[in-house]
């Protein structure tokens, strides 16, 4: 599904779709913030995966919440984030938490 807000510059090269999955058990906000004229945030739930539009040299920015505040927790080039847009499949290939953290596939909700 292509993101119809916000959508990539038009004088820049072609996007490609990626997909990021919140696989902690606490909300996130994911943001990119290196491409210049555009502004992407959203805020990704426990389980949910997110399916953007993004240029290959953006950087997804993964801001975990904590008590009235957020923690940037990582920096993803979306480049690993990239998805078949043609395949019907949507498999990132980036694991965003660790072992222990991680949500059982029954709880995992698709998009």
């Amino acid at each position: 599904m292509a993101q119809l807000l916000d959508s990539v510059p038009s004088n820049t090269p072609e996007p490609i779709f990626c997909c990021y999955v919140n696989a902690t058990s606490s909300m996130q906000v994911a943001r990119v913030a290196n491409v210049p004229n555009w502004y992407f945030e959203r805020v990704v739930f426990p389980g949910q995966r997110l399916v953007f539009e993004a240029l290959p040299d953006a950087l997804l920015e993964i801001h975990s919440s904590m008590m009235a505040s957020a923690i940037l927790s990582d920096t993803i080039p979306c480049n690993r984030l990239r998805v078949d847009a043609d395949g019907g499949t949507v498999t990132p290939a980036y694991d965003s938490a660790p072992a222990e953290s991680k949500i059982p596939a029954a709880a995992a909700v698709d998009v």
